[in-house]
């Protein structure tokens, strides 16, 4: 048996959301500050850049994680590859080349409490009923989800995906019933929702973040013609067809690690 205090009932944490196993907390003030970074601190306070955290209960299922994610485990925990053979690692490797992910996502089973490590990006929970038991990320958004949902490489429906869209030719896409755990740059309360039915969605940009995996995805010219795109000024777009949903970004962002502070400090 054990206890955690000081943590969620920390006057300074702020539980955000909560969704299946996954609790999401905010810090809302940096209290660990140097006189020399107080400035950096106050503002970056003012402009929503806390740190965040998610804490996962394994006893209301087991989690898949980005490898290198766990911060801290308690209780009855433990921590697998999630492999089942052979024959599944190498399905894992395959996956992992084409989309750019990690070969092996660390499983934790048991009953107790697993804490991911902190993170200025905003966390985002989706439950995938409301996706009809399928979705598609972006590369790099994936954080963690219930282990019984499976994962596998989304090919585009154009060979031009990879070459002229600025995208690579396979995504990761989740299937099941359960919830998973994404990590972006935009927080959830700018993301547009855009439902499709038998429509089509045009972007011009990396904007979507995750869409439904009835949707075909592909790149093509905004206009007809050659001529009709140099008209409208945009050349390619990612098109999205079909029925389903697309959460976008408002604005084309490029959050990388470095343009953060960082989360030692």
């Amino acid at each position: 048996m054990y206890t955690i205090s000081n943590f969620t009932h920390n006057d300074d944490v702020k539980v955000i959301e909560e969704l299946g196993p996954f609790q999401v907390i905010e810090y809302q003030r940096d209290l660990s500050v140097m006189p020399h970074d107080a400035q950096k601190a106050y503002f970056c306070d003012k402009m929503n850049i806390r740190k965040r955290q998610v804490i996962c209960d394994l006893s209301k299922a087991h989690i898949t994680v980005q490898s290198g994610a766990m911060q801290w485990m308690v209780g009855n925990v433990a921590a697998t590859t999630g492999l089942k053979g052979v024959g599944d690692f190498l399905s894992k490797a395959v996956r992992g080349k084409v989309t750019g992910e990690d070969t092996i996502k660390p499983e934790y089973t048991g009953d107790g409490t697993l804490v991911l490590e902190p993170t200025y990006k905003h966390i985002i929970l989706l439950d995938l009923k409301e996706w009809n038991g399928s979705i598609v990320l972006d590369d790099g958004l994936f954080l963690a989800c219930d282990s019984k949902l499976k994962h596998k490489a989304v090919m585009r429906s154009n060979l031009s995906s990879a070459i002229a869209g600025n995208e690579g030719l396979f995504n990761l896409g989740i299937q099941g019933d359960g919830v998973v755990c994404l990590e972006s740059a935009c927080p959830k309360e700018e993301l547009v929702e855009i439902t499709l039915k038998d429509d089509v969605l045009k972007i011009d940009g990396n904007m979507a973040i995750a869409w439904s995996g009835s949707l075909d995805f592909t790149v093509e010219r905004s206009g007809k013609t050659l001529a009709g795109s140099a008209v409208s000024g945009e050349g390619l777009v990612n098109v999205y067809r079909g029925t389903g949903k697309v959460l976008m970004a408002p604005v084309q962002e490029d959050l990388s690690p470095l343009e953060l502070p960082s989360i030692n400090e």
